[in-house]
Order: structure tokens, then C-alpha cells, then sequence
């Protein structure tokens, strides 16, 4: 293992798929469209419909699961969990609703994207009610 390049130490730790093969065509399609799901209206941001909805970075990956809101309409501001493990550990952080994209997927799951990272969002204040 000692003459492994990164991307097969990663294979060999589960981390990544096989340095040794191409990507087939069904895991690249397998990634995320959101051109497809249909952008939330502002009367949705409500508890009932956010609260438990994953949050998705740029390149698609969870940062975080919306845990409750503050305010309404314009003026919303959501707490994201951000990291941690079944909920154990999560930091809470506070951003305001403009900041992300909520969303439905073609089977109505309600989640949202956003231009933050995981370590952008960790950086954050931790938030306290």
C-alpha cells in the first residue's frame, strides 16, 4: 500500500469508487438534476413543510437538515444542522431562507440547495434559541 496513489487508498477505505475503472453512464445519471424539481412558493416555508428537509451543497452533497425556522414569509430564517451523526453532535446554525433554494423532487420530497459548504456552514456562529 505504500506506493498507492490517493485515489486508491480511497477505494481500499470505501471512500471513493475504483481508481481503475470509468464512471458508468447509470453512476453519473444517478446524480441529482434539481432542473427537474419545482422551486417551493413562499407560502410553503412553514414548519410543517421544512422542518426535517435536507440541505444540499454545490456539488450535492448533505450539509446539513433544516431543524426549525424563525419568522415567516421574506423574513424567515432557517436553523441547519450541520454535521454530527443521527442528530448527535450537530452544530445549529442560523441562515436566512434567501440563502437557499427549497425544492420538491419529482416524487414530492421537499429539500433545498445552497452555494454554502459543510465547512462554510461550521464556521458559522453556532446558533442558540
Amino acid at each position: 500500500m505504500a506506493n498507492e496513489t490517493a485515489a486508491e487508498l480511497l477505494y481500499h477505505l470505501g471512500l471513493a469508487t475504483s481508481p481503475w475503472t470509468t464512471p458508468d453512464k447509470t453512476q453519473i445519471e444517478d446524480k441529482m438534476d434539481h432542473r427537474l424539481h419545482k422551486s417551493l412558493d413562499r407560502q410553503e416555508y412553514t414548519e410543517s413543510v421544512l422542518v426535517g428537509a435536507p440541505v444540499y451543497g454545490a456539488g450535492d452533497e448533505k450539509v446539513g437538515t433544516i431543524s426549525h425556522l424563525h419568522g415567516s414569509g421574506a423574513t424567515t430564517e432557517v436553523v441547519i444542522d450541520v454535521g454530527g451523526f443521527l442528530g448527535i453532535g450537530a452544530k445549529p446554525v442560523l441562515v436566512s431562507i434567501d440563502q437557499l433554494n427549497m425544492m420538491r423532487d419529482e416524487n414530492g420530497n421537499v429539500h433545498g440547495s445552497t452555494a454554502w459548504t459543510k465547512d462554510q456552514l461550521r464556521d458559522l456562529p453556532k446558533h442558540l434559541d
